[in-house]
């Protein structure tokens, strides 16, 4: 079972102060907030993608190959790419160099986002969107699997004998998350490919999640990935804690009541009875998620929206430090007992390469002289002379 934090990346005003953090500040406490998830042991961090204001995270690979760099086991993700109006292609390029410069601690979580200009940003048509989330992710699923590429779609000029570069670390593509709140389409991706399906049960009550992750679950046993307790589900969730219910319920009441995303909507009180937040003690937030598998079934891997919503960097870090000393070991202990043996961990880059070789030899994915390029045709490394006068490596003749 794997925990962990996600970020949207909100530049939020605190209610509190009339402080709002510039852009600079804000990437650099989230920085610090991934690291310090490391240091009390939680073993994700994920970030998502947006491309407006209030939020920074337009480039998340860049921020997760830093906050590669700067730790040792943290899982890097995201929360989610936008499969809709990325081009495959680029998604397939960057995490496969991200999952090199992590040495595999990378995933991806796929989906359509909740912004809808975002489409006519990149050209795209939002109605759309299914239909481009399911063809961009059948290119994206061939690109890592296959060395040379053919592909004629609806959505994107044509592919003729294209190698994506690199190639996945160890020969084996990361694993890739579907994530939905709404879709039961996009359940039935993650199943027919046999990948996580992620509800982030953030927003709705518990009801409608039941019903996509049960689909998720029944499809993936008819695409014959085994049978439905073995498919791989992630969960959202969201808390705020102190030693004192009440303190906790009196420090975060401003914070929920401006929340960009569910400010001046349900009361606090209501929210928390239909979704997973939860405001109070330590205990309390066990209880209510070591109940999350009585509602959805055994699962692989929970994280916790904690810095959002314009809390100081200072309340966050003191969130993740109860969250990692108190809460999460008690989950870990809760969520094993009686887990059947035939539910699968999260999977990772280990576990992953393990299934593909087995014992056997990992294979090193290396330039292959007989592929040609992706311009010409012709092989790079043909024994000919350079064009007199050609800059060598430059790009051509001078």
């Amino acid at each position: 079972m794997q925990f962990g934090l996600f970020s949207v990346s909100d530049v939020t005003q605190d209610p509190t102060t009339g402080i709002t953090p510039s852009e600079a500040e804000r990437i650099q406490a989230t920085l610090t907030i991934a690291k310090h998830a490391e240091e009390v042991g939680l073993d994700v961090f994920a970030i998502g993608e947006h491309h407006n204001p209030p939020f920074w995270s337009s480039s998340p690979t860049t921020t997760l190959a830093y906050i590669a760099a700067q730790t040792k086991n943290l899982i890097v993700s995201t929360a989610t790419t936008l499969i809709t109006t990325n081009d495959p292609v680029k998604i397939a390029e960057d995490f496969a160099v991200l999952q090199h410069v992590s040495g595999g601690r990378a995933d991806l979580m796929l989906g359509r986002g909740n912004t809808g200009p975002v489409y006519p940003w990149f050209g795209k048509d939002i109605r759309q969107g299914l239909p481009l989330a399911i063809e961009n992710y059948a290119l994206l699923h061939k690109l890592w699997r296959e060395d040379v590429v053919d592909w004629e779609g609806k959505f994107r000029t044509p592919l003729q004998g294209f190698t994506s570069t690199p190639r996945p670390l160890d020969g084996v593509p990361p694993f890739v998350w579907h994530g939905s709140i709404r879709t039961p389409e996009i359940a039935e991706q993650a199943a027919y490919y046999g990948d996580g399906f992620f509800a982030n049960n953030i927003f709705w009550p518990a009801e409608h999640y039941q019903r996509l992750i049960e689909l998720y679950r029944q499809r993936w046993a008819h695409y014959g990935h085994g049978a439905p307790e073995t498919a791989i589900v992630g969960l959202g969730g969201q808390a705020f804690m102190r030693k004192n219910s009440q303190d906790a319920v009196d420090e975060f009441r401003p914070y929920f009541d401006n929340a960009p995303v569910y400010g001046h909507g349900p009361s606090m009180e209501d929210f928390t009875k239909m979704t997973p937040l939860t405001v109070g003690s330590p205990q309390q937030v066990i209880d209510r998620y070591a109940g999350m598998r009585d509602l959805f079934g055994d699962y692989q891997r929970q994280l916790f929206l904690m810095d959002h919503s314009g809390l100081p960097l200072k309340t966050v870090l003191e969130q993740i430090d109860i969250l990692g000393g108190e809460v999460v070991p008690v989950l870990r202990k809760e969520l094993a007992k009686d887990r059947p043996a035939t539910v699968p961990d999260a999977p990772t880059h280990a576990s992953l390469v393990k299934a593909a070789y087995g014992d056997g030899p990992v294979r090193q994915p290396r330039p292959n002289a007989n592929r040609g390029d992706n311009v010409t045709g012709g092989s790079p490394y043909q024994d000919t002379p350079a064009p007199q006068g050609a800059a060598f490596g430059l790009g051509g003749a001078r």
